[in-house]
């Protein structure tokens, strides 16, 4: 290469370089921006909701208590709280009773002792003991499945049925391994990093870019995300012996799709023969949250909690 050609080869370069740095500068400055708007945004939505806040032995919990008729606890997965609890079953609040509670360090609830799923099934007792209700349909949602099964086990005479929605699930038998952490790293865990990789979201968790706007404030989460991906999570693979789901004795209804890209339908179907009274409901599509079938599963609803009620 001749020395012209090497400095016009240089120079190429150094405009190439320099477009890649103005683009990862803009690319940053364009998230902070977004982010900072959805943070707006999450926080004037939360003030909609009209909460509650009950001083338990395991501290302070924040729910929402909406509706009449057969009440129903609903529990919400990863990222969630109150918020989540609530949209997840909102259609039917004509209907019944809905118990919307954020769990451990979620949005306004607080953490003490542990944070076990056990822990968290008998903070939720204590909310029903507090709401004076003695009996109720228990709703889990994706990482909510497991405390959900956890109240189902632990407390069967305060439970009508349970319905697992996407939902997490047991084992056929303990594994050998499993991953100890079950979650984002935490250095991921700000509203700021979930914008960055916000466009890798379908790719590392399965879900939509567009669901960073619905799980923010994550400063209001975090604790519980933490406690999620180290605790709950794990915790039906960790503890196999202490989840015997054949004992189960509440009827059990799962609302899953096939195609659900985090709560796998291979799962389901290869532990539903543990469940002994069981109602399944799959879609072929829909994702994690079976989006299209809101007719099918409010159809499922009202049957089961029509037998069961």
């Amino acid at each position: 290469m001749t020395k012209k050609n090497r400095k016009i080869w240089n120079g190429k370069m150094k405009r190439l370089l320099c477009a890649f740095l103005l683009t990862i500068i803009l690319y940053f400055l364009i998230q902070g921006i977004r982010c900072i708007t959805g943070l707006h945004r999450a926080q004037d939505k939360l003030n909609t909701y009209e909460t509650n806040i009950a001083n338990l032995s395991y501290g302070l919990m924040t729910y929402i208590d909406a509706g009449e008729g057969e009440p129903i606890l609903s529990i919400h997965g990863i990222f969630g709280g109150y918020d989540q609890a609530y949209d997840s079953v909102k259609n039917r609040e004509s209907k019944n009773r809905l118990l919307a509670p954020s769990r451990f360090g979620y949005l306004g609830s607080d953490v003490k002792e542990n944070g076990t799923p056990e822990e968290q099934a008998a903070a939720f007792k204590e909310l029903l003991d507090y709401l004076e209700i003695d009996r109720v349909f228990v709703l889990g949602t994706s990482a909510g499945g497991t405390p959900a099964i956890r109240f189902a086990l632990d407390y069967p005479e305060r439970v009508k049925g349970l319905i697992l929605f996407c939902s997490a699930m047991p084992v056929n038998k303990k594994p050998d391994t499993y991953l100890e952490y079950q979650a984002p790293p935490e250095l991921l865990l700000s509203d700021y990093a979930m914008y960055l990789i916000s466009p890798l979201m379908p790719l590392l968790m399965g879900m939509p870019a567009s669901t960073v706007k619905n799980i923010q404030p994550i400063a209001e989460r975090k604790t519980g995300v933490i406690l999620d991906g180290r605790l709950t999570n794990p915790d039906m693979e960790r503890n196999f012996e202490q989840y015997p789901i054949e004992a189960l004795r509440v009827p059990v209804l799962i609302l899953h799709s096939e195609d659900d890209p985090v709560a796998s339908f291979e799962k389901v179907k290869n532990v539903q023969h543990r469940f002994p009274n069981i109602t399944l409901v799959s879609f072929p599509d829909g994702g994690h949250m079976m989006t299209g079938h809101s007719e099918e599963i409010e159809k499922a609803l009202d049957e089961f909690l029509t037998q069961h009620q």
